[in-house]
């Protein structure tokens, strides 16, 4: 699967170069239920696998009064590291690799 440039970020991970995207804007369960913020990201160039992770708070621009998550480059890479090491292969074929994001990590 492709993640399309425009709209998308582009990170280099120990070498290999993906694309990342976060929903311009909230899905109904994410905007209605305060759902929690995800994002995928898959190897650049390449129709492989798509990861898609799950981040253990809502979205920041929602309306309701919760804990929200906010996702930048140094999450995305930390997640990238964890899935590979959990049996992620982003060049070959396979569907969608989803993970829930439980770490916590210090507010930037």
């Amino acid at each position: 699967m492709l993640i399309t440039k425009k709209g998308s970020r582009r990170i280099v991970v120990d070498g290999t170069v993906y694309r990342w995207v976060i929903r311009r804007k909230p899905s109904r369960g994410q905007a209605d239920y305060a759902e929690p913020l995800t994002f995928a990201v898959v190897q650049e160039n390449i129709r492989g696998s798509l990861l898609h992770v799950k981040m253990n708070a809502a979205r920041y621009d929602i309306m309701h009064d919760v804990p929200h998550s906010v996702v930048s480059p140094k999450t995305v890479a930390a997640a990238i590291r964890k899935v590979l090491t959990a049996g992620w292969q982003p060049g070959h074929g396979g569907g969608t690799f989803c993970i829930v994001w439980s770490e916590t990590l210090p507010d930037i």
